[in-house]
């Protein structure tokens, strides 16, 4: 191994590029500034139950399997995933119910119940789907745009579906009812971005899930890091926990290794960011003109929201919550508005309802359930609350009242035990900027070419992945920018 390199940061894209420098014969070292790899996807345990921080929602299996591929080994061998049906429970206020799966019978099915006009429009609507996941994930989901020539070379498939239009706006083409435009366009908050905004690629995702399935690692989400990791020490790897990197060293425009919170010092041939990009640069690289620089052109880039998750375990058990719910609340456009543009903490919400108990009983001890739920919410630089405070108690237990009326009666009397987690925890736990969740806003100014390029533009052997960089953020799309940063790092000399 005549190379060394540096990955700062074990979250899914740390974990997936050091794996693959790794077996590529790149002597590799993950430094973390937390005490468990996973980034977002920590996890904690707590009076018997596991919570996992998230993402909770699997797609994809091949993208995870080549990982261990590159070694020979079997992906079955580290962690078990299992499929999840439905693939989520959708329910809005008035009562409606409707299971989203690829179960083609079923699906149609449950289309036609709400509008029998628009079965029609939904497969109009997969074929559109179909034709963006080609394009956007399968030929250029990998791919490092470095150049302007590479988005021109790009551009004439993004024009052909319409990239500039909205997800919403194109599903709102091809069916009429309005459950049905929420059902195929919430998807996008699930990567941080707006349906109403965030440009129609994004429609991939339905295609994502419908060929690959949605999948749970028996265990939680903690159990797919925990195997990525021990893939990795076990190819050589060297994983080092709970020291921060507070420095990235450089010699003119080449970095030389990382600094760390507690005096150690790691020298490589090629440094990788998997953290926060503005953390990245205007803290870590503050010594350097690029970092003041690129993080001054940062702050005027538009970040996507953050989020309020309540983590509970409860008595009984819940066989009517599926693994997967979404609550709609009264309003969608409108409750979207405030969130990416007006800035508001609203008094309704939509929510995420994770069930991981309903599929594996031993994230809960027995005769118990765990659950979190999830909501979307504006960023600490659009709105100001107490998160730490009264209010945030006061919005977590409105969240429960919420998912007591709605999926689960006399929950608030079975609970043993709640914490949540707000933007402020993303902000202190993650160095997140404004409390981000999810990084950069997946528009369509903030993609491929316009979005953080996989290797710094002048810091030539310094690489970023992640949720920030090309193509996005959901496992899938860090995975996938962590196979385009590999290009570049093994190519380059």
């Amino acid at each position: 191994m005549s190379r060394k390199a540096i990955v700062i940061g074990a979250g899914f894209g740390g974990l997936a590029l050091a794996i693959r420098l790794q077996s590529a014969g790149v002597a590799t070292t993950i430094v973390e500034a937390r005490d468990k790899p996973g980034g977002r996807a920590y996890h904690w345990q707590k009076e018997g139950f596991t919570f996992d921080a998230g993402p909770t929602v699997i797609t994809d299996p091949p993208c995870l399997e080549e990982l261990w591929a590159l070694s020979g080994q079997p992906m079955a061998a580290d962690v078990d995933l299992v499929p999840v049906m439905p693939f989520y429970r959708l329910n809005w206020p008035d009562g409606t119910n409707f299971d989203y799966s690829n179960d083609e019978a079923a699906l149609r099915a449950e289309i036609a119940t709400l509008h029998p006009a628009d079965v029609d429009g939904y497969d109009r609507f997969l074929q559109y789907s179909k034709g963006v996941y080609e394009q956007g994930y399968v030929k250029l989901g990998a791919v490092a745009f470095l150049d302007f020539a590479s988005m021109i070379k790009a551009a004439p498939a993004l024009m052909k579906y319409q990239a500039w239009r909205s997800v919403y706006s194109i599903v709102s083409a091809y069916v009429q009812d309005e459950r049905l435009r929420q059902a195929l366009s919430f998807h996008t908050l699930l990567v941080g971005g707006n349906p109403m905004t965030t440009s129609a690629i994004y429609a991939l995702i339905h295609t994502i899930e419908k060929e690959g399935g949605v999948w749970f690692a028996r265990g939680g989400t903690n159990a797919l890091v925990s195997g990525m990791a021990r893939l990795f020490e076990r190819i050589g790897g060297t994983l080092r926990l709970g020291d921060p990197v507070t420095r990235i060293d450089t010699v003119g425009d080449r970095a030389t290794g990382v600094a760390t919170q507690s005096g150690w010092r790691g020298e490589a041939d090629m440094v990788a960011c998997n953290g926060d990009l503005m953390h990245s640069y205007n803290a870590l690289l503050a010594d350097h003109p690029r970092g003041p620089k690129v993080a001054k052109s940062l702050a005027r880039k538009r970040w996507s929201p953050s989020l309020f998750v309540v983590h509970f375990g409860a008595k009984g058990s819940y066989p009517d919550v599926a693994h997967h719910s979404i609550l709609f609340g009264p309003r969608y456009r409108g409750l979207l508005d405030d969130i990416y543009t007006n800035g508001v903490v609203p008094d309704d919400f939509s929510l995420y309802l994770h069930h991981p108990s309903a599929t594996d009983p031993a994230m809960a001890p027995p005769g118990h359930s765990t659950f979190y739920a999830l909501a979307p919410v504006a960023h600490l630089g659009k709105a100001q609350a107490d998160w730490d405070g009264a209010f945030g108690q006061q919005f977590a237990d409105a969240i429960l009242d919420e998912v007591e009326r709605r999926v689960a009666p006399g929950l608030r009397a079975n609970l043993v035990t709640r914490f949540h987690y707000t933007p402020a925890d993303f902000g202190r736990d993650l160095s997140a900027h404004l409390g981000s969740a999810f990084s950069l806003e997946p528009v369509l100014w903030q993609s491929a070419w316009f979005r953080a390029h996989n290797r710094d533009d002048v810091i030539s052997n310094l690489y970023f992945v992640g949720a920030g960089t090309h193509p996005g953020a959901g496992i899938p799309g860090v995975v996938g920018s962590a196979k385009a940063t590999a290009n570049l790092m093994l190519e380059d000399k």
